[in-house]
């Protein structure tokens, strides 16, 4: 491993695993130059031709078929690991064994025993570990939470949000990884994960959850008839396989300060893309994000005469967290969407792999311990919704 220069693979050329390939080749030209030099090693996956094609587009110097092709390379310094769920501990256990460090996607694992065994790897390391709570970097909820630390909303009564997507909404879109699992493993952990780190971002820590409920609405679905990358269609079989987890999923929370909220998933919201919206609502005002409309919040605080008081519009720009010297034009009214997210991230895990002191550095990205706890409140979903909606604590 060099230690004059950092060199990046990423295992998983996928959907998301894209966005982790774009976001390294930016990450150097955004913010001051203070990253040593970045080298764009490697894209491995096991199907070779989504390898070799991201690698080329991306502008990496190979491709690899193999993790273990990647935990040998002497070149390589820092891997993302994008791949399924249910292979992140063997993958990730391999890479720290070979002194890489590591930046996972969420959740962790499939399961809690493979999380906690994760984070004791993570514990016993030489290397970093991190996993990639991406939405914590987009500029409009960071402001959200800094209006939340200045005291400007007050303290917080409830939180609310939604996130609804489209990607399983037609019958004929084929089986994959995504529909096989226990119940919590579908809609709950691929776009609830997000929701559940975002309620305690701005809520504090959750202490129980309730009225959890899981519904599949498409039973089976066909077989696809070649290799499956991310949530895009393919052409199809007429042989049908079963879906084993959750289309949709619902719960409530109970926060340690007292305060409450709602949370909805979804993977068959027709209509709805991309659809995460977030409500903040406080003592002294509230805040909403929608991800249709990222560049910009709307904003409410209870503060002078009751007849003009409403919620008002504030287009993200310069003075907001992750803008200024993060984007080529960073001014309000240009906008920025989510690819930007992975951008901040790569960019956070760079630095600290680079040894640049925090004070210095984007927010650093989140430990496996933290990991290992978003997936416990999922798990206290599944036990809420196994038994009826009941209220459960959430474990530590």
């Amino acid at each position: 491993m060099s230690t004059t220069d950092i060199g990046v693979a990423v295992i998983g050329a996928g959907m998301a695993g894209k966005a982790h390939a774009a976001a390294y080749r930016n990450a150097p030209s955004i913010y001051q130059s203070t990253l040593p030099n970045v080298r764009l090693v490697s894209i491995a996956d096991a199907y070779e031709p989504l390898a070799e094609a991201s690698a080329r587009r991306f502008g990496y110097q190979r491709h690899d078929t193999s993790w273990q092709a990647v935990a040998a390379a002497d070149d390589i310094d820092v891997v993302s690991v994008v791949v399924a769920n249910h292979l992140h501990r063997e993958i990730v256990e391999g890479l720290l064994a070979a002194g890489k460090h590591v930046l996972c996607e969420k959740p962790l694992s499939d399961s809690i025993a493979d999380a906690r065994a994760m984070a004791g790897a993570a514990d016993d390391a030489s290397s970093l570990a991190r996993i990639g709570l991406t939405f914590r970097r987009a500029p409009g909820l960071a402001y959200i939470r800094r209006l939340l630390d200045d005291g400007a909303l007050g303290d917080v009564l409830h939180f609310s949000s939604r996130y609804w997507t489209d990607y399983a909404a037609d019958s004929k879109v084929g089986i994959s990884w995504r529909f096989k699992g226990p119940a919590g493993s579908g809609a709950l952990a691929d776009v609830g994960s997000h929701v559940s780190y975002l309620a305690e971002f701005f809520g504090g820590p959750v202490a129980e959850v309730g009225g959890g409920r899981f519904s599949t609405v498409i039973p089976q679905r066909p077989k696809p008839l070649g290799a499956v990358a991310g949530h895009g269609n393919l052409a199809v079989s007429d042989e049908l396989d079963d879906v084993e987890n959750d289309d949709y999923a619902t719960f409530n929370i109970g926060f340690e300060s007292g305060a409450a909220g709602t949370v909805e998933v979804s993977r068959v919201a027709a209509g709805h893309a991309n659809g995460l919206t977030i409500e903040v609502f406080g003592s002294k005002g509230a805040a909403r994000w929608d991800q249709a409309r990222p560049s910009e919040i709307q904003l409410y605080l209870s503060e002078g005469p009751v007849e003009q008081r409403g919620y008002r519009t504030v287009a993200l720009g310069n003075p907001h967290p992750y803008i200024a010297g993060g984007m080529p034009i960073d001014v309000s009214g240009v906008g920025f969407g989510q690819n930007e997210g992975f951008l901040f991230q790569a960019r956070a895990f760079l630095e600290e792999v680079a040894g640049i002191p925090e004070e210095e550095s984007l927010p650093r990205n989140a430990t496996f311990d933290e990991g290992v706890h978003n997936m416990l409140i999922l798990d206290a979903v599944a036990q809420s919704a196994a038994q009826s909606g009941i209220t459960v604590k959430v474990g530590s």
